[in-house]
Protein backbone atom coordinates (compact mmCIF):
# COMPACT_ATOMS: atom_id res chain seq x y z
CA UNK A 1 0.00 0.00 0.00
CA UNK A 2 1.56 3.39 -1.02
CA UNK A 3 2.23 6.06 1.77
CA UNK A 4 0.42 9.48 1.36
CA UNK A 5 0.84 12.77 3.03
CA UNK A 6 -1.76 14.89 3.64
CA UNK A 7 -0.80 18.64 5.31
CA UNK A 8 -3.51 20.79 7.05
CA UNK A 9 -5.35 19.84 10.32
CA UNK A 10 -9.01 21.70 9.86
CA UNK A 11 -12.08 19.47 8.94
CA UNK A 12 -11.38 19.78 5.51
CA UNK A 13 -8.93 17.59 5.73
CA UNK A 14 -10.24 15.62 8.35
CA UNK A 15 -12.53 14.25 5.78
CA UNK A 16 -10.37 14.12 3.29
CA UNK A 17 -8.20 11.91 5.84
CA UNK A 18 -10.52 9.64 5.81
CA UNK A 19 -11.35 8.66 2.18
CA UNK A 20 -7.54 8.68 1.95
CA UNK A 21 -6.86 6.61 4.49
CA UNK A 22 -8.98 3.72 2.77
CA UNK A 23 -6.32 3.10 -0.36
CA UNK A 24 -3.08 4.67 1.53
CA UNK A 25 -1.34 4.53 4.40
CA UNK A 26 -1.78 8.15 5.83
CA UNK A 27 0.95 10.57 7.40
CA UNK A 28 0.37 13.79 8.70
CA UNK A 29 2.06 16.74 10.22
CA UNK A 30 0.17 18.71 12.54
CA UNK A 31 0.49 21.45 15.05
CA UNK A 32 -1.46 19.54 17.35
CA UNK A 33 -3.69 15.75 17.15
CA UNK A 34 -6.52 16.51 15.43
CA UNK A 35 -8.68 13.69 17.10
CA UNK A 36 -10.04 12.68 13.60
CA UNK A 37 -7.00 12.73 11.24
CA UNK A 38 -5.33 11.02 13.93
CA UNK A 39 -7.40 7.86 14.74
CA UNK A 40 -7.48 8.20 10.12
CA UNK A 41 -3.87 7.72 10.24
CA UNK A 42 -3.76 4.53 12.94
CA UNK A 43 -6.21 3.21 11.06
CA UNK A 44 -4.25 2.98 7.94
CA UNK A 45 -0.98 1.61 9.95
CA UNK A 46 0.78 5.08 8.94
CA UNK A 47 2.32 7.71 11.07
CA UNK A 48 1.60 11.20 12.42
CA UNK A 49 3.78 13.93 14.09
CA UNK A 50 3.38 17.02 16.63
CA UNK A 51 5.40 20.04 14.18
CA UNK A 52 4.71 22.82 12.06
CA UNK A 53 3.62 21.94 8.61
CA UNK A 54 5.13 24.86 7.12
CA UNK A 55 8.78 24.10 8.57
CA UNK A 56 10.15 22.59 5.02
CA UNK A 57 12.80 21.39 6.49
CA UNK A 58 10.54 19.43 8.99
CA UNK A 59 8.72 18.40 5.99
CA UNK A 60 11.14 17.48 3.59
CA UNK A 61 12.93 15.18 6.56
CA UNK A 62 9.87 13.45 6.86
CA UNK A 63 9.02 12.75 3.47
CA UNK A 64 12.43 11.08 3.00
CA UNK A 65 12.17 8.98 6.08
CA UNK A 66 9.26 7.56 5.65
CA UNK A 67 9.83 7.53 1.98
CA UNK A 68 6.16 8.51 1.53
CA UNK A 69 5.38 9.12 -2.77
CA UNK A 70 2.09 10.84 -2.33
CA UNK A 71 1.38 14.07 -1.00
CA UNK A 72 -2.55 15.64 -1.14
CA UNK A 73 -2.56 19.64 0.15
CA UNK A 74 -5.63 21.76 0.48
CA UNK A 75 -5.01 24.07 2.75
CA UNK A 76 -4.62 27.86 1.13
CA UNK A 77 -1.85 29.35 3.32
CA UNK A 78 -0.26 25.94 2.96
CA UNK A 79 -0.09 26.06 -0.98
CA UNK A 80 0.66 29.97 -1.25
CA UNK A 81 4.13 28.94 0.63
CA UNK A 82 5.04 26.42 -1.30
CA UNK A 83 4.36 22.69 -0.38
CA UNK A 84 3.37 21.63 -3.40
CA UNK A 85 6.34 22.72 -5.16
CA UNK A 86 8.71 21.05 -2.45
CA UNK A 87 6.60 17.72 -2.44
CA UNK A 88 7.36 18.29 -6.01
CA UNK A 89 10.70 18.43 -5.97
CA UNK A 90 10.97 15.49 -3.89
CA UNK A 91 9.64 13.40 -6.65
CA UNK A 92 6.33 13.09 -4.83
CA UNK A 93 2.72 12.74 -7.47
CA UNK A 94 0.75 15.40 -5.84
CA UNK A 95 -3.08 16.69 -5.54
CA UNK A 96 -3.13 20.70 -5.10
CA UNK A 97 -1.64 23.58 -7.07
CA UNK A 98 2.07 25.09 -6.50
CA UNK A 99 2.62 27.93 -5.21
CA UNK A 100 2.33 29.84 -8.69
CA UNK A 101 -0.73 28.02 -9.58
CA UNK A 102 -2.53 28.78 -6.35
CA UNK A 103 -2.26 32.18 -7.07
CA UNK A 104 -5.95 32.19 -8.67
CA UNK A 105 -6.52 32.39 -4.68
CA UNK A 106 -3.89 34.41 -2.63
CA UNK A 107 -4.42 37.21 -5.52
CA UNK A 108 -7.79 38.68 -5.87
CA UNK A 109 -6.17 40.51 -8.52
CA UNK A 110 -4.70 37.86 -10.52
CA UNK A 111 -7.92 36.31 -10.80
CA UNK A 112 -9.84 39.41 -11.53
CA UNK A 113 -7.45 40.16 -14.53
CA UNK A 114 -7.71 36.53 -15.62
CA UNK A 115 -11.39 36.90 -15.90
CA UNK A 116 -11.35 39.96 -17.38
CA UNK A 117 -9.46 38.31 -20.20
CA UNK A 118 -11.77 34.77 -20.11
CA UNK A 119 -14.94 36.14 -19.37
CA UNK A 120 -15.47 39.82 -19.43
CA UNK A 121 -19.54 39.43 -19.08
CA UNK A 122 -18.45 37.98 -15.65
CA UNK A 123 -16.83 40.76 -13.69
CA UNK A 124 -18.13 43.35 -11.74
CA UNK A 125 -17.32 46.77 -11.47
CA UNK A 126 -14.09 47.17 -9.56
CA UNK A 127 -11.33 49.52 -8.17
CA UNK A 128 -8.01 47.86 -7.75
CA UNK A 129 -6.62 50.59 -5.55
CA UNK A 130 -2.87 51.00 -4.48
CA UNK A 131 -2.49 54.21 -2.66
CA UNK A 132 -5.02 56.07 -0.08
CA UNK A 133 -5.47 58.87 -2.99
CA UNK A 134 -6.99 56.27 -5.12
CA UNK A 135 -9.23 54.25 -2.28
CA UNK A 136 -10.70 58.11 -1.70
CA UNK A 137 -11.74 58.60 -5.23
CA UNK A 138 -12.95 55.03 -5.69
CA UNK A 139 -15.29 55.08 -2.60
CA UNK A 140 -16.33 58.77 -3.29
CA UNK A 141 -17.90 57.33 -6.60
CA UNK A 142 -20.27 55.87 -4.30
CA UNK A 143 -23.69 57.29 -3.40
CA UNK A 144 -23.47 55.63 -0.34
CA UNK A 145 -22.27 52.48 1.16
CA UNK A 146 -23.32 50.33 -1.78
CA UNK A 147 -19.95 48.47 -2.30
CA UNK A 148 -17.48 45.56 -0.86
CA UNK A 149 -14.29 45.97 0.42
CA UNK A 150 -12.02 43.12 -0.74
CA UNK A 151 -8.65 42.87 0.95
CA UNK A 152 -5.97 41.54 -1.70
CA UNK A 153 -4.44 38.14 -0.12
CA UNK A 154 -6.15 35.35 2.06
CA UNK A 155 -8.27 35.84 4.60
CA UNK A 156 -9.46 32.82 5.59
CA UNK A 157 -12.75 33.44 4.12
CA UNK A 158 -13.63 36.21 6.50
CA UNK A 159 -11.93 39.57 4.82
CA UNK A 160 -14.43 40.42 2.49
CA UNK A 161 -16.92 43.25 3.97
CA UNK A 162 -20.09 44.08 2.45
CA UNK A 163 -21.78 47.82 2.90
CA UNK A 164 -25.10 47.74 5.02
CA UNK A 165 -24.03 44.32 5.94
CA UNK A 166 -20.58 44.71 7.88
CA UNK A 167 -19.55 48.54 7.76
CA UNK A 168 -22.21 51.38 7.70
CA UNK A 169 -21.95 54.39 5.87
CA UNK A 170 -18.63 55.53 2.98
CA UNK A 171 -16.52 56.92 6.40
CA UNK A 172 -16.39 53.31 7.71
CA UNK A 173 -16.12 51.43 4.54
CA UNK A 174 -13.23 53.62 4.06
CA UNK A 175 -11.23 53.15 7.32
CA UNK A 176 -11.85 49.40 7.05
CA UNK A 177 -10.47 49.24 3.37
CA UNK A 178 -7.15 51.70 4.46
CA UNK A 179 -6.52 48.67 6.74
CA UNK A 180 -6.21 46.31 4.15
CA UNK A 181 -4.47 48.97 2.35
CA UNK A 182 -1.89 49.15 4.81
CA UNK A 183 -1.59 45.54 5.10
CA UNK A 184 -1.38 44.45 2.14
CA UNK A 185 -0.04 47.41 -0.54
CA UNK A 186 -3.62 46.75 -2.23
CA UNK A 187 -7.30 46.63 -1.68
CA UNK A 188 -10.14 46.01 -4.23
CA UNK A 189 -13.33 47.89 -4.53
CA UNK A 190 -16.04 46.70 -6.15
CA UNK A 191 -19.73 47.32 -6.61
CA UNK A 192 -22.41 45.89 -4.49
CA UNK A 193 -24.99 43.77 -6.43
CA UNK A 194 -28.49 42.12 -5.87
CA UNK A 195 -28.04 38.23 -6.76
CA UNK A 196 -28.04 34.78 -5.09
CA UNK A 197 -24.60 33.60 -3.94
CA UNK A 198 -22.91 30.34 -4.78
CA UNK A 199 -19.91 28.30 -5.45
CA UNK A 200 -19.29 25.61 -7.74
CA UNK A 201 -16.28 22.97 -7.11
CA UNK A 202 -14.32 21.37 -10.10
CA UNK A 203 -11.55 18.62 -9.58
CA UNK A 204 -8.83 18.97 -12.16
CA UNK A 205 -6.05 17.14 -13.64
CA UNK A 206 -4.75 20.26 -15.08
CA UNK A 207 -6.56 19.72 -18.35
CA UNK A 208 -10.24 18.45 -17.81
CA UNK A 209 -11.91 19.40 -14.81
CA UNK A 210 -15.41 17.39 -13.38
CA UNK A 211 -17.97 19.50 -11.62
CA UNK A 212 -18.86 18.38 -8.10
CA UNK A 213 -22.41 18.18 -6.65
CA UNK A 214 -23.07 22.26 -6.06
CA UNK A 215 -23.29 23.24 -2.16
CA UNK A 216 -24.97 25.81 -0.41
CA UNK A 217 -23.07 27.35 2.29
CA UNK A 218 -23.97 29.19 5.42
CA UNK A 219 -21.06 31.89 6.65
CA UNK A 220 -23.26 33.76 9.07
CA UNK A 221 -22.41 32.87 12.63
CA UNK A 222 -26.32 33.36 14.01
CA UNK A 223 -30.37 31.82 12.62
CA UNK A 224 -31.66 33.78 9.93
CA UNK A 225 -28.05 34.57 7.84
CA UNK A 226 -27.08 37.23 11.08
CA UNK A 227 -24.59 38.50 12.54
CA UNK A 228 -20.66 38.66 11.59
CA UNK A 229 -19.29 36.21 8.63
CA UNK A 230 -17.69 33.14 9.32
CA UNK A 231 -15.55 30.23 7.62
CA UNK A 232 -19.12 28.66 7.58
CA UNK A 233 -21.84 27.20 9.84
CA UNK A 234 -22.79 24.29 7.78
CA UNK A 235 -23.86 23.16 4.32
CA UNK A 236 -25.55 21.34 1.95
CA UNK A 237 -25.74 19.64 -0.95
CA UNK A 238 -29.21 18.44 -2.96
CA UNK A 239 -29.33 14.66 -4.72
CA UNK A 240 -29.63 15.90 -7.99
CA UNK A 241 -26.49 18.29 -7.84
CA UNK A 242 -28.04 21.52 -7.83
CA UNK A 243 -29.73 24.15 -5.70
CA UNK A 244 -33.24 25.39 -5.91
CA UNK A 245 -32.33 28.72 -8.31
CA UNK A 246 -30.02 27.34 -9.71
CA UNK A 247 -29.81 25.73 -13.52
CA UNK A 248 -27.60 23.35 -15.68
CA UNK A 249 -27.25 25.64 -17.69
CA UNK A 250 -25.51 28.30 -14.86
CA UNK A 251 -23.64 25.72 -13.69
CA UNK A 252 -22.12 24.77 -17.13
CA UNK A 253 -20.84 28.42 -17.87
CA UNK A 254 -19.25 28.90 -14.39
CA UNK A 255 -17.26 25.41 -15.25
CA UNK A 256 -16.75 26.47 -18.68
CA UNK A 257 -14.71 29.87 -17.22
CA UNK A 258 -13.11 28.05 -14.31
CA UNK A 259 -11.64 25.02 -17.29
CA UNK A 260 -10.02 28.07 -19.22
CA UNK A 261 -9.00 29.53 -15.84
CA UNK A 262 -7.04 26.02 -15.70
CA UNK A 263 -5.53 25.91 -18.94
CA UNK A 264 -4.74 29.71 -18.48
CA UNK A 265 -2.67 29.19 -15.29
CA UNK A 266 -1.04 25.94 -16.94
CA UNK A 267 -0.31 27.06 -20.65
CA UNK A 268 3.53 26.85 -19.82
CA UNK A 269 3.77 24.35 -17.04
CA UNK A 270 1.79 22.02 -15.38
CA UNK A 271 0.95 24.59 -11.91
CA UNK A 272 -2.25 23.56 -11.03
CA UNK A 273 -4.71 20.27 -10.76
CA UNK A 274 -6.60 19.17 -7.44
CA UNK A 275 -9.51 21.56 -6.51
CA UNK A 276 -10.50 25.12 -8.23
CA UNK A 277 -13.43 26.26 -6.44
CA UNK A 278 -15.46 29.33 -8.17
CA UNK A 279 -17.30 31.65 -6.39
CA UNK A 280 -20.70 33.68 -8.36
CA UNK A 281 -23.48 35.31 -7.71
CA UNK A 282 -26.70 34.98 -10.30
CA UNK A 283 -27.91 38.19 -10.90
CA UNK A 284 -31.07 39.22 -13.42
CA UNK A 285 -28.54 40.35 -15.45
CA UNK A 286 -26.43 36.92 -15.55
CA UNK A 287 -23.74 35.23 -13.73
CA UNK A 288 -21.22 37.63 -12.08
CA UNK A 289 -17.58 36.26 -10.77
CA UNK A 290 -16.76 36.83 -7.16
CA UNK A 291 -13.77 34.18 -6.48
CA UNK A 292 -11.76 31.55 -7.07
CA UNK A 293 -10.15 29.62 -4.53
CA UNK A 294 -7.28 26.85 -5.37
CA UNK A 295 -8.46 23.95 -2.79
CA UNK A 296 -11.69 22.45 -1.28
CA UNK A 297 -13.77 24.63 0.58
CA UNK A 298 -14.81 24.29 4.33
CA UNK A 299 -17.72 22.77 4.80
CA UNK A 300 -18.41 22.25 1.42
CA UNK A 301 -15.46 19.44 1.22
CA UNK A 302 -17.12 17.60 3.84
CA UNK A 303 -20.63 17.45 1.76
CA UNK A 304 -18.67 16.75 -1.36
CA UNK A 305 -16.92 13.99 -0.40
CA UNK A 306 -19.67 12.33 1.58
CA UNK A 307 -21.35 12.30 -2.12
CA UNK A 308 -18.27 10.38 -4.00
CA UNK A 309 -18.48 7.08 -5.04
CA UNK A 310 -15.59 6.50 -6.94
CA UNK A 311 -12.45 5.52 -4.87
CA UNK A 312 -10.14 8.13 -3.89
CA UNK A 313 -7.04 6.12 -5.55
CA UNK A 314 -9.02 6.01 -8.47
CA UNK A 315 -9.24 9.79 -8.64
CA UNK A 316 -5.74 10.09 -7.61
CA UNK A 317 -4.43 8.33 -10.18
CA UNK A 318 -6.77 9.53 -13.28
CA UNK A 319 -5.19 12.99 -12.10
CA UNK A 320 -1.62 12.41 -12.19
CA UNK A 321 -2.46 10.61 -15.60
CA UNK A 322 -4.39 13.68 -16.60
CA UNK A 323 -7.59 11.18 -17.45
CA UNK A 324 -9.79 12.24 -15.45
CA UNK A 325 -13.86 12.34 -16.73
CA UNK A 326 -17.93 12.42 -15.62
CA UNK A 327 -16.90 8.44 -16.82
CA UNK A 328 -14.14 8.07 -13.70
CA UNK A 329 -15.38 10.32 -11.02
CA UNK A 330 -18.62 9.76 -10.17
CA UNK A 331 -20.77 10.86 -6.99
CA UNK A 332 -24.19 9.31 -5.38
CA UNK A 333 -27.13 11.06 -6.18
CA UNK A 334 -27.97 11.74 -2.40
CA UNK A 335 -28.47 14.82 -0.33
CA UNK A 336 -25.51 15.56 2.12
CA UNK A 337 -26.26 18.19 5.45
CA UNK A 338 -23.36 19.37 7.96
CA UNK A 339 -23.59 21.58 10.75
CA UNK A 340 -20.57 23.22 12.37
CA UNK A 341 -19.99 23.03 16.44
CA UNK A 342 -18.14 26.38 17.18
CA UNK A 343 -16.88 27.69 20.51
CA UNK A 344 -19.46 30.59 22.13
CA UNK A 345 -16.73 33.30 20.92
CA UNK A 346 -16.20 32.18 17.82
CA UNK A 347 -15.89 35.15 15.19
CA UNK A 348 -17.42 37.51 18.06
CA UNK A 349 -14.84 38.10 20.52
CA UNK A 350 -10.85 37.71 19.91
CA UNK A 351 -10.29 35.63 23.11
CA UNK A 352 -9.00 32.42 22.72
CA UNK A 353 -8.97 31.01 25.60
CA UNK A 354 -8.87 26.87 25.59
CA UNK A 355 -12.77 25.75 26.95
CA UNK A 356 -13.03 22.08 27.71
CA UNK A 357 -15.85 20.10 26.93
CA UNK A 358 -17.96 16.53 26.54
CA UNK A 359 -19.05 15.05 23.30
CA UNK A 360 -20.58 11.63 23.40
CA UNK A 361 -19.32 11.02 20.05
CA UNK A 362 -20.16 7.49 19.63
CA UNK A 363 -23.86 8.24 20.46
CA UNK A 364 -24.11 10.42 17.71
CA UNK A 365 -22.08 7.92 15.24
CA UNK A 366 -24.67 5.34 16.20
CA UNK A 367 -27.38 7.37 14.71
CA UNK A 368 -25.77 7.92 11.36
CA UNK A 369 -24.33 11.42 11.88
CA UNK A 370 -20.33 11.32 11.51
CA UNK A 371 -18.50 13.34 13.20
CA UNK A 372 -15.38 15.83 12.28
CA UNK A 373 -12.87 17.11 14.37
CA UNK A 374 -11.64 20.74 13.61
CA UNK A 375 -9.63 23.54 16.16
CA UNK A 376 -10.01 20.81 18.40
CA UNK A 377 -7.50 18.37 20.51
CA UNK A 378 -8.66 15.31 22.69
CA UNK A 379 -7.58 15.66 26.64
CA UNK A 380 -9.40 12.45 27.74
CA UNK A 381 -11.91 9.79 27.62
CA UNK A 382 -14.95 11.76 26.00
CA UNK A 383 -13.46 15.02 26.80
CA UNK A 384 -12.25 17.32 24.80
CA UNK A 385 -10.51 20.79 24.26
CA UNK A 386 -10.62 23.80 22.61
CA UNK A 387 -7.87 24.87 19.97
CA UNK A 388 -8.09 28.80 19.22
CA UNK A 389 -11.51 30.20 19.25
CA UNK A 390 -12.54 28.75 15.71
CA UNK A 391 -15.12 25.63 14.68
CA UNK A 392 -14.66 22.16 17.05
CA UNK A 393 -16.26 19.81 14.88
CA UNK A 394 -18.68 18.90 12.10
CA UNK A 395 -21.70 16.81 12.03
CA UNK A 396 -22.63 15.11 9.04
CA UNK A 397 -25.19 12.90 7.61
CA UNK A 398 -26.56 11.69 3.84
CA UNK A 399 -30.28 11.02 3.20
CA UNK A 400 -33.28 10.56 0.17
CA UNK A 401 -34.62 13.33 1.63
CA UNK A 402 -33.06 16.76 3.10
CA UNK A 403 -35.96 16.59 5.66
CA UNK A 404 -34.63 13.86 7.03
CA UNK A 405 -30.53 14.62 6.59
CA UNK A 406 -31.59 17.75 8.58
CA UNK A 407 -33.84 15.77 11.27
CA UNK A 408 -31.07 12.93 12.15
CA UNK A 409 -28.32 15.77 12.17
CA UNK A 410 -30.20 17.91 15.25
CA UNK A 411 -31.77 14.86 16.63
CA UNK A 412 -28.31 13.09 17.22
CA UNK A 413 -26.93 16.68 18.49
CA UNK A 414 -29.54 17.31 20.72
CA UNK A 415 -28.41 15.83 24.28
CA UNK A 416 -24.95 14.94 23.06
CA UNK A 417 -23.50 18.09 22.74
CA UNK A 418 -22.27 20.62 25.73
CA UNK A 419 -24.89 23.21 25.93
CA UNK A 420 -21.99 25.81 26.26
CA UNK A 421 -21.58 25.21 22.56
CA UNK A 422 -22.91 26.89 19.63
CA UNK A 423 -24.80 25.94 16.62
CA UNK A 424 -27.09 27.14 13.92
CA UNK A 425 -30.56 25.57 14.15
CA UNK A 426 -31.97 27.00 10.95
CA UNK A 427 -29.12 25.27 8.37
CA UNK A 428 -31.59 24.06 5.56
CA UNK A 429 -34.85 25.93 6.26
CA UNK A 430 -33.70 29.13 4.29
CA UNK A 431 -31.34 30.44 1.31
CA UNK A 432 -31.45 33.99 1.34
CA UNK A 433 -27.96 35.05 0.53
Amino acid sequence: MEKCLLLGNGGREAVIAEYVSKDYRLYSIMPYANPSIAEYVVSSEGKYIIGDPFDKRLVRRFIQEENIENCIISSDNLLQEGLIDLARELGLKTFGPTSKGSKIEWSKSYALEIVEKLAPNMIIKNYRVTDVDELRQAIESYSGDDFVVKPEGLTGGKGVKVGGVHFNGKLEGFEYARDCLNSAGSVIIQDKVEGREFTVTGLTDGKNLVVTPTTFDYPYRFDEDKGPGTGGMGCLGFSNGLLPFLTEKDIKECAELMKKTINYVNKDNLEFNGVIYGGFFKCENGIKFIEFNARFGDPESLNILNAIETPFSELFTNIQNQTLSEENCKFNKTNTFTVYVVTPNYAIASSKEPISFELNKEEIESQGVKIYFSSTRQIDEGMYESVGNSRLFAAVTTDKSMEAAAKKVYEALEGNVDEELHYRRDIGKIYKH
